[in-house]
């Protein structure tokens, strides 16, 4: 018997995995139906005995590599989406294959299989292994490419003020307030930002905690952030919702 986990917010293409599985050729139960980034992480968080996760990138509130970003869960993911843009953050997240929508039975059927050839590889170098996937997942970027103008610029993630989007594109700050243009969008940079220096606070903004001059109370429930860049000329707030998590965040710093 494998025991499964699904991530999928679109009920058709939850219902069509929930009959490939049915179909295997293996004795699949269901162990929980998830539908968010939120519920992700808080079913995650009870530390699941599951065997396998499959999972849609793209759910409502983020892409579902947030779920695993931070956390020690061991259990291979089979990562679903119309897209094959995130094909290196699927794998970098305990990914073990990556479909393409719509998925049939076959392609759950190879995925299991190639589950359980990794399981008999690995199982008898099981420390070995964990090893190498420690390292890779403590493992940070020193540096990221940005532009400013027609010039690529390799900016020192030390020297990150703010990251923020604005008009569908995504801006950096750097300490000397130069504003540089990334390449890639808010969500898929926090996947690569040690999140013990950065912190979303917001739908548009990460900022680096060496930065934080402090914060306040803000319209009663929020919390308002005061960084130190002379003339900056954003709000950073923290919302209700996530002002224990950044309180947490930046006292155990």
């Amino acid at each position: 018997m494998i025991n499964a986990i699904i991530i999928e917010d679109e009920k058709p293409a939850m219902e069509l995995l929930v009959k490939a599985l049915s179909e295997s050729e293996n004795s699949i139960h269901i162990d929980a139906v998830l539908s968010s980034v939120k519920e992700g992480k808080e079913y995650m968080a009870n530390d699941p005995a599951a065997d396998i996760i499959f999972s849609d990138v793209q759910l409502t509130d983020g892409y579902s590599f947030e779920i695993f970003k931070n956390s020690n869960l061991r259990i291979p993911v089979v990562f679903i989406t119309g897209f094959n843009e995130f094909m290196m953050n699927a794998f970098a997240s305990n990914g073990i294959d990556y479909l393409l929508k719509p998925v049939c039975k076959e392609d759950i059927q190879k995925s299991l299989y190639k589950y359980f050839k990794l399981k008999n590889h690995f199982s008898e170098h099981d420390d070995r292994l964990a090893n190498l996937v420690h390292h890779f997942q403590t493992r940070k970027k020193n540096r990221m490419v940005v532009r400013r103008g027609l010039e690529h610029i390799a900016l020192k993630m030390e020297d990150i003020v703010l990251i923020y989007t604005e008009n569908k594109l995504v801006y950096l700050l750097d300490n000397n307030g130069k504003k540089y243009i990334g390449d890639k969008n808010l969500s898929e940079l926090e996947l690569e930002l040690d999140d013990t220096v950065f912190f979303r606070t917001n739908r548009q903004y990460i900022v680096n905690i060496n930065y934080i001059k402090g914060f306040k109370p803000y319209e009663k429930v929020k919390l308002l952030v005061d960084v130190n860049l002379p003339d900056l000329n954003h709000k950073i707030i923290i919302s209700q919702e996530h002002a224990p998590e950044f309180r947490k965040w930046i006292y155990e710093a």
